[in-house]
């Protein structure tokens, strides 16, 4: 059973509960209630004594699988901690985020089940850190603690500081907006021009740490894939502006230059995803 069949089971176990509630006998609606939580109980206790037959390094193992993760948030039987599993979540994002998550702070959970974090350094006040850090912290604390409902990030740009980013819990990964599926294959050291929702992208991988952008110099507004990519730094091949694609696309030269446009980009379980803000994936 894939990811899509997993979601639809999901939403039609959703869908047939409602309709008993909504339509049946309130003595009726009882036992389904009864009934469903004996079966949840009766798998979780199934899934405690198997995870009681294994170890450390085995526990670990089956955790890589999101369905079988999951399952045991729902259960109360992860090992991690709401806590642990929101930092590895960020995390595992920073890498292919430039510097839009190295300065990400988790500040906790409250009781209204709202996650709070600071955005700061390099990333606070960057004209692309809103629709960045939306999307992707979005995705990752979705991912990591389903029992979250929103996240207040602080120290965005002014437009939009404090602002509350609205999480439907246990939504897919595959639904969250604006996420496309990419066929990534750019060498260490090389650009590669994507076309992903009628939006022309570059890709630079940088030692096999990918950074995508949107192919466009904000100087001079030419095409950048043809442009020369020294260690970190990439020269317009038109305006010769210079940008440093590790730290989110900051213009190094002309000073003052407006930055690339930074697109989230993160590994799935098939292969890579981008974020395009405002256009749904097909």
């Amino acid at each position: 059973m894939d990811r899509r069949d997993v979601a639809a089971l999901s939403e039609r176990i959703d869908v047939l509960l409602d309709e008993v509630q909504r339509r049946a006998e309130p003595e009726v609606t009882d036992k389904v209630e009864e009934l469903v939580r004996a079966v949840l109980s009766l798998h979780g206790a199934g899934l405690e004594q198997l995870l009681a037959r294994l170890d450390e390094e085995q526990v670990r193992g089956v955790l890589e699988d999101d369905l079988v993760a999951g399952m045991l948030l729902l259960h109360d039987l992860h090992p991690d901690d709401v806590a642990t599993r929101i930092q590895a979540a960020l995390d595992s994002v920073r890498p292919y985020l430039g510097s839009h998550a190295g300065g990400i702070d988790y500040l906790g959970l409250d009781d209204d089940g709202v996650v709070h974090l600071r955005l700061q350094g390099s990333c606070e006040g960057c004209p692309g850190s809103t629709a960045t850090v939306r999307l992707t912290v979005e995705n990752a604390v979705l991912d990591a603690a389903p029992e979250a409902v929103a996240v207040d990030v602080e120290g965005m740009v002014a437009a939009t500081k404090q602002n509350l980013l609205t999480i439907e819990p246990f939504r897919p990964r595959e639904s969250s907006e604006g996420w496309h599926k990419l066929d990534l294959v750019t060498a260490p050291g090389q650009l590669q021009k994507l076309v992903v929702a009628d939006l022309e992208l570059l890709v630079a991988n940088l030692a096999g740490t990918f950074f995508a952008y949107r192919n466009s110099c904000p100087t001079c507004s030419s095409a950048l894939q043809h442009g020369v990519l020294t260690g970190d730094q990439l020269t317009c091949p038109r305006c010769t502006a210079v940008y440093d694609v590790r730290l989110a696309g900051r213009a190094l030269a002309p000073i003052g230059a407006p930055p690339l446009e930074a697109l989230p980009l993160l590994p799935d379980d098939t292969g890579w995803k981008v974020a395009v803000p405002g256009r749904q994936p097909a």
